[in-house]
């Protein structure tokens, strides 16, 4: 296993509500010196959620991205509060962007994005034995949900609005480890 660079400086280059950017000079094992940036995030992260309304169905959502500037077709998410643990995070963003809760949840995976630049962690929580349960969130806007078979994850794909890889990767993953806990 390689060592990794020893931080010789940190810095904040700036910082908004939602954004952290931090410079790092780093000093390699072989003597190279060198200057990286990254986005910072929280270090509890954030939740995916993968709500499975009966064996066979997911539950989407669309709403609006402002990245991207349009609605997009994903998995519900949200950040981890300070007093939660993933499950409980996932559990609360189910309710809130949904309209369920879960009695079964499983934290199966962490994802990074862009590990290059960017620290954050995303957990992915399969929920299952879902109930109605509706409480309010941040949302500005009534977030339409989807109903998807996993067996249309090819069908998914094709649909323009559907491009937010966490999702998609999670969908795949969920859908073997569904498979895999039937056999």
């Amino acid at each position: 296993m390689r060592k990794k660079p020893q931080i010789l400086n940190s810095e904040t280059l700036a910082r908004t509500r939602c954004f952290h950017i931090e410079q790092l000079d780093l000093e390699f094992s072989n003597g190279v010196t060198t200057c990286y940036e990254r986005l910072r995030s929280s270090s509890r992260g954030a939740v995916l959620v993968v709500p499975m309304l009966d064996a066979e169905t997911v539950l989407l959502i669309r709403e609006y991205a402002a990245g991207v500037h349009r609605y997009e077709l994903a998995l519900p998410k949200g950040r981890i509060e300070p007093d939660e643990t993933p499950v409980e995070a996932a559990n609360r963003e189910l309710k809130e962007e949904v309209g369920y809760g879960a009695r079964r949840l499983e934290h199966f995976t962490s994802v990074t994005i862009a590990p290059g630049y960017i620290s954050h962690v995303t957990h992915i929580v399969l929920a299952q034995d879902l109930y109605e349960q509706r409480e309010e969130g941040d949302e500005p806007e009534e977030i339409e949900v989807v109903p998807w078979k996993l067996a249309r994850l090819g069908e998914l794909l094709q649909q323009e609005d559907c491009t937010e890889a966490r999702s998609i990767a999670a969908l795949y993953m969920a859908r073997d480890l569904l498979r895999e806990q039937q056999t």
